[in-house]
């Protein structure tokens, strides 16, 4: 265990290592049954069950299986509180004790462990309850809790207080880029000493009758009925994406710290790259996108020629597949014909601020397992995306980098570089 401040180490910079990850997501809530269903194109897309729905549009979304989160709560003595906050408690925990950094024998006790966190919307859940109850019962009943249940950084603030964990604690809030921002903010603290270990990723659960029904009008979500069917990053059909919820969570730490812990190392964070489109808030920019790929290439010490495959953001909208598509190709070039690109939208759903993360999860899995998943619904790859489509059924990769994009309305494009174990 770790329980005593660290230190900042002049400017010697250090490898940064994975040593845990845990998911909740509409894949399951526990690794092992998230891979078998990527590896077995089993999508997480569904009916949405949480609220009603048949006076919209699009009545698909991606939720966690009904009772498994609440389950995994209850074990840990804990009510469900906020959707968003109890996805990621769920997945912090098993994140930690993939980490060795908990025991389920042991006593929780006070670790420098920092929390960074990512989030698109924060605690919805609570925003629309609060709300709700004070239009229904008028403002002077408006219940002050509200206020603690409502911050943002409630996420990151209840992470720390139910795992006691001393570090820094707080959430970058970028949309659908928080997840991977919040990865590459956390990797550059430990790269750079300010902190040992540091608990990351992204969580959302927005799946409520005043959130949900305002994505539902903005025209981006595929009115396909059939869930299978309904999100086609990159297809020449695709007719937009599908919501869904969840959270991710990775430790990161300095190789020293997991060496010296004797804990096995999962994979390893070599490259960050940040920009900002500043040109239009929903439209993306592929100049921004590839500033941000080429920043985290440089940062790996990696060539595009290295990058063994890529786990692209792929909502399934016009708009945003053809710009990713030119941005790869404009940083790869002809390497773009045969660089294998994954999408994991299609099974997960956009998570907005927590895709990132269930995303480079789903490509750490993969660079274990030396396997790619497939792509869900591209039948029909479109010609215009002129990018390497993984096929229908899973393909062997080799142990190169992988890159991990995401970009989100406002602008915003991060890009990690993620590496194997050895």
């Amino acid at each position: 265990m770790i329980n005593e401040p660290s230190q900042r180490t002049g400017s010697a910079r250090h490898r940064v290592v994975v040593t845990g990850m845990g998911i909740a997501s509409p894949l399951g809530v526990d690794e092992k049954t998230v891979w078998k269903n990527l590896i077995e194109g089993k999508t997480g897309i569904g009916p949405i069950r949480a609220i009603d729905t048949s006076a919209l549009k699009v009545r698909n979304g991606a939720e966690v299986p009904e009772g498994l989160a609440e389950a995994r709560l209850k074990s840990m003595g804990r009510r469900p509180s906020d959707r968003a906050l109890d996805l990621a408690v769920v997945s912090a925990q098993d994140a930690l004790l993939n980490a060795k950094l908990l025991s389920q024998e042991q006593e929780i006790v006070p670790q420098d462990v920092s929390v960074i966190y990512g989030t698109g919307v924060g605690s919805a859940e609570s925003h629309y309850k609060s709300m709700q109850a004070m239009f229904e019962k008028g403002p002077q009943r408006a219940r002050p809790t509200a206020v603690p249940r409502c911050m943002y950084n409630a996420i990151s603030a209840g992470i720390s207080l139910q795992f006691k964990l001393t570090g820094a604690n707080y959430m970058v809030v970028s949309a659908c880029t928080s997840a991977t921002n919040a990865i590459g903010t956390a990797y550059r603290m430990v790269r750079d000493g300010y902190a040992q270990t540091v608990l990351t990723g992204g969580s959302d659960g927005f799946f409520d009758p005043f959130f949900y029904p305002v994505w539902n009008n903005i025209g981006v979500l595929s009115k396909i009925e059939d869930p299978i069917k309904a999100c086609r990053p990159f297809a020449a059909d695709r007719e937009g994406t599908i919501l869904g919820e969840g959270a991710g969570t990775l430790i990161l730490e300095t190789l020293e710290s997991a060496h010296s812990r004797g804990v096995p190392i999962r994979g390893e964070v070599l490259g960050y790259g940040e920009s900002s489109d500043a040109t239009h808030v929903t439209n993306p920019s592929s100049e921004g996108q590839a500033k941000a790929m080429r920043m985290a290439l440089n940062e790996a010490g990696v060539s595009p020629q290295d990058i063994g495959h890529i786990n692209a953001h792929g909502t399934a909208t016009h708009g945003n597949d053809a710009c990713e598509s030119k941005s790869i190709r404009s940083v790869f070039g002809d390497a773009a014909d045969d660089v294998p690109v994954v999408a994991n939208k299609s099974y997960f759903g956009h998570a907005l601020g927590a895709s990132g993360a269930l995303e480079c999860i789903s490509a750490f899995l993969a660079l274990e397992h030396g396997i790619s998943p497939p792509n869900l619904n591209n039948e029909s790859p479109d010609p215009e995306c002129r990018i390497h489509m993984v096929g229908a059924k899973p393909v062997s990769i080799d142990s190169r980098p992988v890159m991990k994009n995401s970009f989100g309305f406002g602008g915003g494009n991060g890009v990690l570089v993620l590496g194997p174990s050895n």
